[in-house]
């Protein structure tokens, strides 16, 4: 097993991913400004956009694989160039660590947003489901900021390739574990009315994972990381899409700019394909929302 550093740990995504790499028998240390109590981790506060700072717990921690999740996580949230500067700069305060202490992987978190989907001069789809090889768009500060979190990451590859593996992977809508139960998402609402109400879910793309599986999928990323091409980039996400329906249909109700590929979808399938995680590492999301979704007023 690995000793991993893990930046963002405390959040809603990072909580899932140290609890699956804990239970994969890895020795986890969070990063993060702020602490949650019972995660099976080492947690460590840090400013990661001080340098030395962050240098500092690298060292003291001397980690063999880094998986950066820490990064502003909602869209609008601050100013475009605010937005732009802190998550880019994040990226080369924890590479620059990650290489100075000898860590041998880094794994960094991008976003499905980089698509550009939901731009206010229209999107068109080349085709779907979308894959990793469709063409960029992004149309805001937190979509350019990921595009080039996902640049550094290929410069990371050309620079320092030779002694340290590299990866991007694009989480999809990040469904927490209490949030099948009613616990309101980072939208507000809860994932039943993501559900009931169809136009909640569109703006995304009905795309969704669960916490859980992200974290297999880092797990499987570390140990299989010497295994595929340096640098590369997965979608993670799950294999159906969050709409009650065939997702053809939802597509051409609720997302018209894309309704002349929406034959290319058959069934409930994903706009979003994560075969390349399933074919390079073996992973594929296993919590459908049919089954984890809890219902209002259902029976236990």
């Amino acid at each position: 097993m690995s000793r991993v550093v893990v930046t963002g740990g405390a959040g809603r995504l990072g909580r899932s991913v140290v609890a699956a790499l804990a239970a994969a028998g890895h020795e986890v240390t969070s990063f993060d400004r702020g602490h949650v109590e019972h995660l099976p981790a080492d947690q460590v506060s840090v400013d990661l956009l001080d340098q030395q700072a962050t240098l500092e717990a690298f060292a003291e921690v001397r980690p063999e694989a880094v998986v950066h999740l820490a990064a502003i996580a909602i869209p609008g949230s601050v100013p475009d160039p605010d937005m732009f500067r802190i998550n880019t700069q994040l990226v080369w305060s924890v590479l620059q660590a990650a290489l100075d202490t000898g860590a041998a992987k880094l794994l960094l978190a991008s976003s499905p947003t980089v698509m550009g989907y939901g731009s206010p001069s229209g999107w068109k789809p080349a085709y779907l489901p979308l894959d990793e090889e469709h063409p960029t768009a992004p149309w805001n500060g937190y979509g350019a900021s990921k595009v080039a979190m996902e640049q550094i990451v290929q410069m990371a590859v050309r620079q320092h390739g030779a002694r340290m593996r590299f990866g991007a992977f694009r989480p999809c809508f990040v469904i927490a574990p209490e949030e099948w139960e009613g616990v309101p998402t980072q939208m507000g609402h809860t994932l039943e009315e993501r559900v009931d109400d169809p136009s909640l879910s569109a703006v995304a793309l009905f795309n969704y994972v669960d916490a859980r599986d992200a974290g297999d999928f880092v797990d499987a990323w570390i140990r299989g990381a010497d295994d595929v091409p340096n640098g590369s980039t997965f979608f993670v996400g799950a294999p159906d899409a969050l709409y009650d329906g065939d997702t053809a249909d939802g597509v051409r109700e609720h997302l018209p700019d894309a309704a002349h590929v929406a034959d290319q979808l058959t069934g409930t399938q994903s706009m979003f394909s994560s075969d390349r995680a399933e074919r390079l590492l073996g992973w594929r999301a296993t919590r459908l929302w049919r089954d984890a979704l809890v219902r209002a007023g259902a029976s236990a």
